[in-house]
């Protein structure tokens, strides 16, 4: 099992890749004083996207050579030094996890990124912030269940409404139950 995070000690745990999107924000972060360094920051910028570029092609087509090509290419880019000491420093996190980011090339199935998971939590994260919390256990339990019932329809180009609307009248030929839709998708992603 791939667990695929920031860097976080908390998820470093079963077989960990590490976030590409997460491993760049130190680099993100950075902003040149002047000319110079602001275009070392651009060049590093435009290297790490060109370089998840080629990771998603390889994604799609792996293969032994570009394997090779790819762990030589991070080398280059998260070593090579430059004019600005702090864009230095920031890629040098990133190659010390080399192995974590660039787990995609011994199992291109696992992604390059958790942000898909990340946006699935936000909209009950943020209910969670406005409202406070529910005043029971059964509460928890009812507002979970319903979040993870309309995500799950989201995902599956299904209106949560219609979903609620069949379920209540008992009508299971407007919309099959959710297990049988998620087992269909499924299949058709593996087809």
């Amino acid at each position: 099992m791939v667990i695929l995070s920031d860097d976080a000690g908390q998820f470093n745990v079963f077989l960990h890749a590490l976030c590409r999107i997460h491993a760049e924000r130190t680099i993100n972060r950075l902003s040149g004083f002047d000319d110079e360094r602001r275009r070392a920051l651009e060049k590093k910028q435009t290297e790490i996207w060109e370089f998840y570029s080629e990771l998603k092609q390889y994604k799609e087509s792996p293969h032994a050579d570009k394997k090779g090509r790819l762990n030589v290419r991070s080398d280059e880019i998260f070593t090579e030094k430059t004019c600005f000491a702090s864009l230095n420093k920031a890629p040098e996190h990133i190659y010390r996890n080399k192995d974590e980011l660039l787990l995609v090339l011994e199992r291109p199935e696992i992604p390059l990124h958790n942000n898909a998971s990340e946006r699935d939590i936000r909209e009950f994260v943020k209910k969670r912030k406005i409202s406070g919390s529910t005043r029971s256990s059964p509460g928890r339990r009812a507002r979970d269940t319903f979040a993870s019932l309309k995500k799950t329809c989201r995902k599956l180009a299904i209106s949560f409404w219609e979903y609620l609307k069949a379920r209540a009248k008992g009508c299971y030929d407007t919309v099959p139950y959710l297990p049988e839709l998620i087992h269909r998708h499924a299949c058709a992603l593996v087809a």
